[in-house]
């Protein structure tokens, strides 16, 4: 890496690749060295500073003594998201027990405030391995996130989307992620940096013409345009200040199946 790059993580996910899209087709990718991770990852990068930039899971903010979230874009929804459900054999309010993604705390700590202030319905919850969505049947739920959730709606009979639940509960937006730095930069990087991602979101029709689609009954359009919402307005960051506050009266974590979440986001 040359000296003067700053050190960049995003998000792995489909929902990135326009805001990735914009950076790669800008000058200034040539300021950054980019690498892309699971959202959990990205957020241990910027905490152990190995990151200087990092498109980050909302939930590893509190836990930053010095941030700054530099961009009018984020990973967010305004309504149902799509690809950040609960599913399950069986109703909700039937669930004893719910796997919990282990790939995002954001998403984790959003289904635990949904189920205790939305459905008010106590269950226990269980750490997540690889391969945990077979597991899910019977009373057993499970919190899927990101890619891996896409064709699980014609799988499971109950299908709970957390972005319209936090919708119907607060009337609000959500922020799932956003860019975030722990180094200073300069007022003409960042107004580069956010020139790069608007450009991306404004090349979307051209964007989708060079990806295939995940499924057959996946429609790109429709993901990035009616369930993805990227700009971090006003009514997202009353939904973040909403957040934050609920983690920071959680900041010890919580019991899962008599193991302590992991402390990223």
């Amino acid at each position: 890496m040359v000296a003067d790059k700053h050190r960049m993580v995003a998000v792995s996910y489909l929902n990135t690749k326009p805001l990735l899209y914009g950076l790669l087709r800008s000058p200034v990718s040539e300021q950054l060295d980019m690498n892309l991770a699971i959202p959990s990852e990205c957020a241990r990068q910027l905490v152990a500073g190995e990151a200087d930039i990092a498109l980050v899971p909302v939930a590893v903010l509190p836990e930053l003594p010095r941030y700054e979230i530099i961009s009018d874009y984020c990973i967010g929804a305004d309504g149902e998201v799509a690809t950040v459900c609960i599913y399950g054999e069986v109703p909700l309010h039937e669930m004893t027990h719910i796997y919990l993604d282990h790939h995002s705390r954001t998403s984790v700590m959003l289904a635990r405030l949904l189920l205790e202030e939305y459905w008010e319905h106590e269950v226990t919850f269980l750490n997540a391995r690889e391969g945990y969505i077979d597991r899910i049947g019977g009373t057993t739920g499970g919190l899927v996130i990101g890619d891996r959730t896409i064709g699980l709606a014609g799988r499971f009979a109950h299908v709970y989307d957390l972005g319209t639940a936090w919708k119907d509960h607060t009337g609000l937006p959500f922020v799932f992620a956003a860019w975030v730095t722990t180094a200073d930069l300069t007022p003409e990087f960042i107004a580069e940096f956010n020139a790069a991602l608007r450009e991306g979101l404004e090349h979307l029709p051209q964007l989708q013409l060079l990806l295939p689609s995940p499924s057959p009954d996946f429609s790109l359009e429709e993901y990035f345009t009616h369930h993805i919402d990227y700009a971090l307005d006003s009514g997202k960051r009353a939904a973040l200040k909403r957040f934050l506050t609920y983690l920071r009266t959680h900041a010890g974590g919580y019991e899962v199946a008599g193991t302590r979440t992991g402390t990223f986001g």
